[in-house]
């Protein structure tokens, strides 16, 4: 997905249609992009791409990118180990296991360890992103008036649900739970 990213035209909202139709990503592990994409600070919380998404997009700016990504999108492990991108499968499973609380064979654990290992290749911890303009206009107008500049501050928020499901072989109970899922907290 993020080769595919620097290839295509930046969107004006990341979305499940952009994702399949524009990057050719079907079905449901891509779909998760967008949801790490948010954590990631890649995507605003309605999906409009950011400066960093911007930035992940050129070549000379993209391998800095993506290391503030994961700096944003896994800031606790970071908080833990600065140097967390150096660390081997092994001590990087041991920080998420000490951080989650699950257990080293728990799927999530791997899953969490085999998203930063992936990311970590496009990465570079080693380059630092140049201030954009408009990153210095927005210190420039911090440090003078006030109410106008909350009023520029975009705050992109995102959550995650986690659903604990019943051991059932009934499709009915699961239905139900995704039924309500979609008419409660789906809502557009």
């Amino acid at each position: 997905i993020v080769n595919k990213i620097k290839e295509a035209k930046t969107p004006d909202r990341f979305t499940y249609d952009f994702l399949e139709t524009k990057l050719g990503c079907k079905g449901g592990p891509y779909r998760q992009f967008v949801p790490l994409g948010k954590k990631l600070s890649l995507l605003n919380s309605n999906g409009t791409p950011t400066d960093l998404y911007k930035k992940l997009r050129n070549n000379a700016t993209a391998g800095a990118a993506m290391a503030q990504a994961m700096r944003n999108g896994y800031r606790e492990i970071f908080e833990r180990n600065e140097y967390a991108n150096n660390l081997d499968r092994e001590k990087l499973k041991g920080v998420v296991v000490e951080i989650t609380g699950l257990d080293t064979k728990n799927k999530v654990v791997q899953l969490i360890c085999q998203t930063f290992e992936n990311l970590k290749k496009f990465a570079n911890f080693e380059s630092k992103l140049p201030k954009s303009s408009t990153e210095d206009q927005q210190t420039e107008s911090k440090q003078g008036e006030g109410t106008e500049d909350l009023k520029k501050f975009d705050l992109g928020l995102s959550y995650t649900i986690n659903l604990v499901l019943p051991k059932t072989d009934d499709p009915a109970v699961f239905n139900a739970i995704f039924r309500s899922l979609r008419d409660n907290l789906l809502r557009k």
